[in-house]
């Protein structure tokens, strides 16, 4: 089998619930992305050859995975595919290692010399390998599920809201090593997940789906900027860490438009981040604002005004490259006399950012 693009065409009816769904994939980290209900589930479970949808073409590379047309279905123990789920699965009775050790088992030929070390040390699981799955945290059995679905050898990798049973603190202990394997790793992942900062984070392209049907594919800064929830709406930027103040639990992360600090995040100088910016946490004045307890006050200029008809806008302000939206009233568009290239100052409360 070889290793190549991933296309998926799935038309499947699931009682009343029907999902049209037509992308392709090729490296990277995919984000299958919406609310509950919008489809995420079904569809991976189509890649990964759990369900068999009625009318649809799957294929890898030159493999043909499935192919309703044609009759091909090829099952999902010869997919080659990698699946980490909500919970971690792992078997009760056997040790962390015993638990990877039956990756490499399913590996079988394919399995790589030196292959279990690199993924030990990628995952952070190294201290863990003698111990049983029930003297595991939920973040640490799901590095463990993640380390066993790799050395299966996979070529391609399926999360299905791996973080989801998480609380904040698992979460923010696992999105590390998520980042690793995301940058270390050449395989290719569809990740499920309904949470912004996850896949702001972590992803390269977004599939959103709403309802059964695909609305939006792109990077997730053109995806959030138009997301279908306006809590969700905002801008994603990408930027790297410049300073750290441990006093104060805050990192200065250098953008393309200037400079800002977030809260709360375990990095260290020279590290490549994404930030997303909610439009509703941001903020608009003609003139830089003094006596606020709001720490990043970025210079720009106006580069869009949208309003929706209810009453609301969507302000795009351009500093540097980068481009951050801020949603505001019509009533304060006009007692501003926003216009067009006019010089604005967008003001970001620093609890609101996610890293």
């Amino acid at each position: 089998m070889t290793q190549g693009r991933l296309i998926v065409k799935v038309r499947q009816t699931l009682g009343s619930f029907s999902l049209v769904a037509e992308f392709q994939a090729e490296g990277g980290v995919t984000a299958l992305f919406g609310r509950s209900g919008s489809g995420k589930t079904s569809l991976i479970r189509a890649i990964a050859g759990l369900s068999r949808p009625q009318h649809s073409h799957i294929s890898i590379g030159d493999d043909v995975l499935l192919d309703t047309a044609r009759g091909i279905f090829v099952p999902s123990h010869r997919r080659r595919f990698g699946y980490v789920f909500q919970d971690a699965r792992l078997f009760p009775h056997l040790s962390v290692r015993q638990n990877l050790g039956y990756g490499r088992w399913f590996a079988g030929s394919r399995s790589k010399e030196g292959e279990f070390d690199r993924v030990v040390d990628m995952l952070g699981i190294g201290q863990l390998l003698e111990r049983r799955p029930d003297k595991l945290s939920g973040g640490e059995k799901q590095r463990v599920a993640i380390g066993r679905a790799l050395l299966s050898s996979p070529r391609l990798l399926l999360m299905d809201e791996p973080l989801a049973a998480l609380d904040d603190e698992r979460k923010a202990e696992i999105l590390p090593y998520l980042e690793r394997l995301r940058d270390e790793s050449a395989i290719p992942v569809i990740y499920v997940s309904h949470a912004v900062a996850e896949v702001a984070r972590l992803a390269d392209r977004v599939v959103m789906l709403d309802n059964g049907r695909i609305e939006a594919i792109g990077t997730p800064a053109d995806v959030f900027s138009r997301a279908l929830d306006r809590r969700d709406a905002g801008a994603v930027l990408s930027g790297e860490v410049i300073a750290v103040d441990p006093a104060h639990r805050l990192v200065t992360v250098g953008l393309s438009g200037g400079k800002i600090l977030v809260p709360n995040a375990d990095v260290e100088p020279g590290r490549k981040v994404r930030l997303h910016l909610p439009e509703r946490d941001v903020l608009v004045a003609t003139r830089r604002p003094e006596g606020l307890s709001a720490l990043n006050i970025l210079e720009g200029s106006v580069a869009g005004i949208e309003p929706d008809g209810e009453g609301m806008v969507r302000i795009r302000i351009l500093c540097g490259a980068d481009c951050i939206l801020a949603r505001i009233t019509a009533l304060s568009v006009e007692r501003l006399d926003l216009k067009l290239s006019l010089p604005v100052f967008a003001i970001v409360k620093t609890v609101a950012l996610q890293r």
